[in-house]
């Protein structure tokens, strides 16, 4: 079965009935407004400004458009690649030929952008109602680009960053380095602050370890089961190479519960 737009758009929370999907095109000038069109090194900023001017003509563009606009670049032939998705927060002015809109780029779909590809059908229908393109087939989602590492110290994820960082092909490099140490790490609850020092040692990696807290939330501590993850952060308190001796580990893990006071007033019960 051929995945559709519309499963994706409600995915990321987007009704297709409150948007509308737009396809630019690399042209030298719009052909409905005669304003600048856009190329393949135009910035974001230039695509943003150049989708904010409509036609004033309704026959080309809603009298009154939805709140979201998905907007995608053609790509040749019946491809077209996701730009981005943008907020419509109201016209600023109409002077009876051009229309200029209030757009601001939306957090919807962001780990899509310049990745999810779609057939369109028309070469020259450049606007559709949500629902028309709900239907329209995906071709392509292509891999991210890699995130580099940021490096043991500078390491903070919440609870959806671990999961991503999990199980996501441009966090490759991540995982690599996580499986290389093992050591003690710090989840804080964001809600209350309070704090938990784990430790990752023997065959256990710190990947290891922190992906069975991207699998269950808890990782089997039980402090941690009542507590919704999604408040979790974690980071890295110490790093050991995995030939470390275990009471070194032990030491240094028993070090930072004392220092973070986390067995009196963190979520440590030993």
């Amino acid at each position: 079965m051929t995945l559709t737009l519309g499963p994706i758009l409600l995915s990321a929370g987007i009704d297709p009935n409150e948007a509308q999907v737009i396809r630019h095109a690399y042209v030298r000038e719009h052909e409905d407004t005669g304003l600048q069109g856009i190329h393949a090194d135009s910035s974001d900023q230039e695509i943003l400004s150049y989708t904010s001017q409509q036609s004033a003509k309704p026959g080309t563009f809603p009298t009154v458009p939805p709140p979201i606009w998905v907007v995608f670049v053609r790509e040749g032939g019946d491809r077209a690649r996701l730009w981005s998705v943008v907020e419509n927060r109201g016209e600023l002015s109409n002077d009876g030929t051009l229309r200029t809109f209030d757009l601001a780029v939306s957090e919807h779909m962001t780990a899509l952008r310049n990745r999810l590809v779609i057939g369109w059908r028309s070469p020259r229908t450049w606007r559709l109602n949500g629902p028309t393109a709900a239907a329209y087939p995906v071709m392509e989602i292509a891999d991210a680009e890699p995130v580099p590492f940021p490096g043991f110290d500078r390491l903070v994820l919440n609870y959806a960053q671990l999961q991503a960082v999990m199980r996501e092909h441009r966090y490759a490099s991540w995982r690599t380095a996580l499986s290389s140490v093992v050591g003690i790490y710090l989840i804080t609850d964001t809600l209350d602050g309070r704090q938990y020092v784990g430790k990752a040692d023997g065959t256990e990696s710190i990947r290891q370890r922190w992906n069975v807290y991207a699998a269950n939330g808890h990782g089997g501590n039980v402090k941690l089961l009542k507590i919704d993850p999604n408040t979790f952060r974690f980071s890295l308190l110490r790093v050991f190479d995995p030939a470390t001796p275990a009471h070194s580990i032990n030491e240094a893990e028993n070090h930072f519960k004392n220092a973070l006071d986390t067995r009196k007033h963190g979520l440590n019960g030993n």
